[in-house]
């Protein structure tokens, strides 16, 4: 594939009419590549139907030394931008085959969206999930307005049973490929974000192994403005996007399919279509640790009071990472895509974003045990203004000397200069002093 100026073709064909005959249960078949009047015609068939989400100036801007513009494609009605290819997806549906419905078979936020707008549409909608699918997860897609139905203890298991159903009935089955269709209503983030910032220098997408936002996003920039730097960040465990990229073709990292943590960002690079426009359209991929991922998620719930999965927050990671030296001083947007992340593992998640932020620190040390030895270290510690959390004593197993305790202290401090600062102060009254590593 050859770019080609801005008034021409970016990419070669259309759209592909979606298959008419109901024994279709896949949309493999409409894999062709997009051209930027296909995103054109999406966004305006979808924009009655999906939230034109703000793209907001940060707080961030000063501690990360850019101007950073943040989409918040989290305040979509499910949590997540896939609802714009889906959408568009569903609406280019035959009306024959919108009769006889659609089967999902996953829990990720494509099947969420497919729940919701199918059920907007009065489309019959069933989804399949495994038995080990959170319970939460199975009440919000019935509350969105789908048949759920519980079924294997595998994804692969429930895949299997969609697509069994799906020909018995005469459902068309859908999983997350990079159909024309889709990828053109993914696309259409890169026009709003286009229209709401001007003069952008560069925009951060999350890429990894569903990367259909960062090429169809990519693709319409590069048509309004080839002069825009198109950025995709995946995770360092799981570099899929990287793999697929040297070899030419779309790879699978076994270790990272269904990962908890990451969801949708983990897994197959799922469509040759999607790895061909990232090659030539998107100008660097960079690769985050997970502790880097961890920070963002705690840093956008700080300063822009957004709840979100690591999926929307793997794009901040990189400057979190300090990987995009080169962004300084430029005007950066940031799409924030999903913010579906399970309670439980948001507590799990901000607790040791906390520690790797050097806001919350531990402590042993062994004291005399006496009252006016606990009460000289609380002195220390307010007069070093470090908030408490949590102070335990232990006797029975102090071996060291008869009628000593040993402390341990959890405290909360402002940054890693203040944490520093604390353990100095500690260690000159008490040398024996053990600090937790992180």
């Amino acid at each position: 594939m050859k770019i080609v100026s801005r008034n021409e073709e970016l990419l070669r064909d259309g759209l592909s009419r979606i298959p008419q005959s109901s024994s279709r249960t896949s949309l493999s078949s409409c894999n062709k590549l997009i051209r930027f009047e296909d995103i054109s015609a999406a966004a305006f068939k979808i924009q009655c139907g999906i939230q034109k989400t703000p793209c907001m100036y940060s707080r961030l801007s000063k501690q990360y030394g850019m101007d950073i513009y943040l989409k918040k494609e989290f305040l979509q009605y499910t949590g997540s931008v896939k609802e714009r290819g889906v959408l568009y997806l569903l609406t280019s549906l035959p009306q024959d085959q919108q009769r006889k419905g659609v089967i999902v078979a996953s829990d990720s936020n494509f099947s969420m969206a497919v729940a919701y707008h199918a059920s907007e549409l009065r489309i019959p909608v069933f989804v399949i999930m495994s038995t080990s699918t959170s319970p939460a997860r199975v009440k919000m897609c019935r509350e969105y307005g789908a048949m759920v139905i519980s079924y294997g203890t595998t994804a692969k298991d429930s895949q299997t049973h969609a697509r069994r159903l799906a020909q018995e009935n005469g459902y068309l089955y859908l999983e997350e490929e990079d159909s024309a269709v889709y990828l053109s209503g993914l696309g259409t983030v890169g026009l709003e974000l286009y229209e709401q910032v001007p003069k952008l220098d560069a925009v951060i997408f999350p890429a990894g192994g569903h990367c259909g936002l960062l090429a169809g996003s990519a693709a319409a920039l590069k048509h309004l403005n080839p002069h825009i730097s198109v950025i995709g960040v995946e995770s360092e465990n799981f570099p899929v996007l990287q793999q697929s990229l040297k070899a030419g073709h779309p790879t699978e990292d076994q270790a990272c399919s269904n990962h908890h943590f990451y969801g949708d960002v983990s897994g197959l690079c799922f469509g040759s279509n999607s790895l061909q426009l990232t090659g030539k359209l998107v100008d660097k991929v960079v690769a985050v640790r997970e502790e880097d991922v961890l920070v963002s998620m705690l840093r956008l719930l700080e300063y822009e009071r957004a709840t979100v999965d690591a999926e929307g927050a793997i794009g901040l990671a990189a400057l979190v990472a300090g990987k995009l030296p080169d962004l300084k001083g430029k005007r950066v947007a940031i799409v924030i895509c999903s913010g579906n992340v399970e309670l439980h593992l948001l507590q799990q998640c901000i607790a040791r974003a906390l520690t790797l932020d050097n806001r919350v620190c531990r402590f042993s040390l062994v004291l005399p045990d006496c009252p006016g030895d606990i009460s000289k270290l609380l002195e220390i510690l307010a007069r070093e203004e470090a908030r408490v959390l949590d102070i335990k004593q232990e006797r029975t197993f102090v071996t060291s000397e008869l009628f000593m305790v040993k402390v341990t202290c959890t405290v909360e401090t402002r940054d890693k200069i203040h944490a520093a600062q604390l353990r100095s102060a500690l260690l000159e009254r008490y040398p024996t002093a053990a600090w937790a590593e992180r």
